[in-house]
């Protein structure tokens, strides 16, 4: 499977917004912070004003760096939204959204779209019971997604569901009732070795407000309709 794996950082200055790939860690020193002059010898130029092909083309650009796809696969989800009843530029983000993998992190069981996909890629994902290890499966309403019990001794996973419990989950998501109080009780050196279940359902399907993407989805149904 065909991936970028070069330096994050590079990507959000291309796109002149932070695109939140690192988790919490793009909320510490960041160099979105300062001044950011997009990567490349003439990164100055690349800075002037975009004419209206570009500022769709970037639109597009950065909803695939979001989700973390090539533009084969990501073209092939807007084939998908196209074919959709509805909105194709609201179709498209729905799909984006409930990706397995943005689900793990919109659940607060990994802190980057990068290792929610590693979590997924490796097993340790199951969905309605059953093992799901590719990212791009896509979650329906009612589905139940766990990660595994072995994970519960895991410092950076505790640290997640902290964060995320404190940040509060979308209206479409919810998580097991016994993980929330599981999650009050640790403190920054604990991990959750006994009690809660590492799990949460998705309840029903993400309105606009709620999506994670922010993104004008209009620009980019423009950009491949032409």
């Amino acid at each position: 499977m065909a991936r970028y794996i070069g330096p994050v950082c590079r990507l959000c200055r291309r796109e002149g917004v932070k695109l939140i790939l690192k988790g919490d860690r793009c909320f510490g020193k960041c160099p979105m912070d300062k001044e950011a002059v997009p990567p490349g010898q003439h990164g100055h130029a690349r800075a002037a004003k975009p004419t209206e092909y570009g500022k769709r083309l970037r639109e597009k650009q950065k909803a695939r760096r979001f989700v973390g796809v090539l533009e084969r696969q990501f073209r092939r989800m807007f084939d998908a939204a196209s074919h959709a009843k509805g909105n194709t530029g609201e179709n498209l983000l729905r799909l984006m959204e409930t990706r397995l993998d943005n689900v793990v992190r919109r659940l607060g069981f990994a802190q980057s779209p990068r290792n929610a996909r590693q979590l997924v890629f490796h097993g340790h994902v199951s969905v309605n019971g059953r093992r799901v290890d590719v990212p791009s499966y896509q979650a329906q309403p009612g589905d139940v997604v766990t990660v595994q019990e072995g994970l519960k001794g895991n410092v950076t996973l505790s640290r997640s569901l902290q964060s995320q419990l404190q940040r509060g989950l979308p209206g479409w998501l919810e998580w097991d009732p016994s993980l929330p109080d599981a999650v009050k009780k640790l403190s920054e050196s604990q991990t959750m070795a006994d009690g809660g279940v590492l799990g949460g359902k998705v309840k029903q399907w993400p309105a606009r407000e709620e999506m994670s993407f922010p993104v004008n989805e209009q620009f980019i149904v423009e950009l491949y309709s032409k």
